[in-house]
C-alpha cells in the first residue's frame, strides 16, 4: 500500500485499471487481427498506460514515442501546444495507434493529429486511458477509452503535477492544486 498525502482522493485502483487494460487490449487486438499496429505513446503520462496495454496485446506491435508540451509546470493548459520530442521512425502506411493519459478539451489531440495526419498513416486511431469529457472544447474521435473521469485535476499511473505523483499504482484526485 502507498501511503498518500490528505491532498489526494483516490479515483480508480490499481486492480481496476489492470483489469480494463486487459479489456482495452483485447478489444484493440479484435480490431487489428492482420497488421503489426504501430503504437505511439504520448510522453510523459502515457507511459505507464502503454507499458501494459502493449504487454497485454496479442498481435504484432511497434512502439515509437512522441512529447507534447501544453502545460508545463501550471495545473492550467498554457494554449501553447509543441512538440518537444519527435518520432524516430516513419509512420507512413501504416496503421496507428496513438496511446494518452489523459483527453480533456481536445486542443492538444487536435494539434498531434493534424502534424500525424500529414504524414499519411494507412490509420490513425486513438485510445485514452482517461476521458474528462465535460472539459472538449474541441471534438475529438476517440476510438478506445479506458474511464470517464469527472473534471478534476488527476495524478497517478504516470499523470503527474510538476513531475510528482507518477508513480503511484493508481488515479488519485489531487485537491488543493497549488497555482504557479
Amino acid at each position: 500500500m502507498v501511503e498518500t498525502p490528505q491532498d489526494l482522493e483516490q479515483l480508480l485502483d490499481a486492480e481496476r485499471i489492470a483489469r480494463r487494460v486487459r479489456e482495452l487490449a483485447a478489444e484493440i487486438s479484435r480490431d487489428h487481427p492482420a497488421t503489426t499496429l504501430h503504437l505511439i505513446g504520448v510522453l510523459k503520462g502515457a507511459w505507464v498506460f502503454m507499458a501494459d496495454l502493449v504487454r497485454q496485446l496479442s498481435i504484432p506491435v511497434t512502439v515509437d514515442f512522441l512529447s507534447i508540451q501544453s502545460y508545463g509546470s501550471n495545473a492550467h493548459p498554457s494554449g501553447e501546444v509543441k512538440i518537444t520530442k519527435d518520432l524516430d521512425v516513419s509512420i507512413e502506411g501504416r496503421d496507428v495507434l496513438v496511446v494518452e493519459d489523459i483527453l480533456d478539451t481536445g486542443h492538444t489531440y487536435h494539434y498531434l493529429e493534424g502534424i500525424l495526419s500529414a504524414h499519411h498513416p494507412k490509420s490513425l486511431r486513438l485510445v485514452a486511458l482517461l476521458n474528462k469529457a465535460s472539459r472538449r472544447v474541441i471534438p475529438v474521435r476517440l476510438d478506445y477509452v479506458g474511464f470517464e473521469i469527472p473534471d478534476a485535476f488527476v495524478v497517478g499511473y504516470g499523470l503527474d503535477f510538476d513531475q510528482c505523483y507518477r508513480q503511484l499504482p493508481g488515479v488519485y484526485i489531487l485537491r488543493n492544486v497549488p497555482s504557479r
